[in-house]
């Protein structure tokens, strides 16, 4: 059962969060790291929406729960290259802060996507 991803808050959440970190790296990482650091955060950044929108076609809920554990498992490795990006100088504190608190909001959106993926699961709805 196709599902349109784009009405999924966590998603909405997730792709403004890929444009976000776009733009910081194209504006302050290095360009010798263009196949370095920044490949990886853009990569794990679009990996969340992606894996939001993938799952979103499977058919049952629980294929779709398992995506949406991805995303989140992604937005973990985002985490880790904004601290790594902050602690090389290639972003500034507040930049860092900022971006890092926007990770944190997609991060409790995907979290209560899943409780209420739970839910469903539990009251015995498939897809």
């Amino acid at each position: 059962m196709a599902r349109d991803f784009k009405k999924i808050v966590a998603w909405q959440r997730a792709d403004d969060f890929v444009l976000n970190v776009y733009k910081l790296t194209d504006k302050t990482f290095p360009p010798d790291e263009r196949y370095g650091l920044t490949s990886q955060i853009r990569s794990a950044a679009v990996s969340v929406a992606a894996n939001l929108a993938e799952g979103s076609g499977r058919e049952t809920l629980q294929d779709f729960r398992r995506f949406v554990y991805q995303a989140q498992g992604s937005l973990s490795e985002v985490e880790y290259y904004l601290h790594l990006a902050n602690r090389l100088g290639f972003i500034e504190e507040s930049e860092y802060k900022k971006l890092a608190s926007e990770r944190a909001d997609v991060g409790r959106t995907v979290q209560g996507f899943i409780y209420w993926l739970n839910d469903q699961i539990r009251i015995g709805r498939r897809s």
